[in-house]
């Protein structure tokens, strides 16, 4: 049986979208997400908690998010999910897992604008 990678994601910006330009023509942009979620607790009090994602785009997808997108933004994202091992400064190996997303729809503009990479 295949396997099924699909994350989708609505919230907010954390930050402003940094690109960055590798090969001399390939931008990648990576920003962190806020999603928040809501709920009413033993005493019937709203509560909420926040869960902050890695978010990175690349390609074109990438131009328009650092293009259009600033820290606050609410959006729509679809993606996978993507773990990478790194070394840090003391030779340590450490992790982390993205959202590598292929679709982005901004929420919070007059004119809904869905882009596909």
């Amino acid at each position: 049986m295949k396997g099924l990678n699909k994350v989708t994601l609505i919230g907010n910006l954390g930050k402003d979208p940094e690109i960055q330009q590798l090969e001399g023509t390939i931008s990648v942009t990576k920003f962190s997400l806020a999603t928040t979620e809501s709920f009413k607790d033993d005493k019937g009090q709203t509560q909420s908690t926040t869960e902050w994602h890695n978010i990175v785009l690349w390609r074109g997808l990438a131009e328009v998010a650092y293009k259009y997108l600033q820290k606050g933004s609410l959006v729509y994202l679809e993606g996978k999910l993507k773990t990478r091992q790194f070394e840090d400064k003391e030779g340590k190996n450490r992790y982390i897992t993205e959202i590598v997303a292929d679709q982005l729809i901004m929420l919070d503009r007059r004119t809904d604008a869905t882009v596909d990479e």
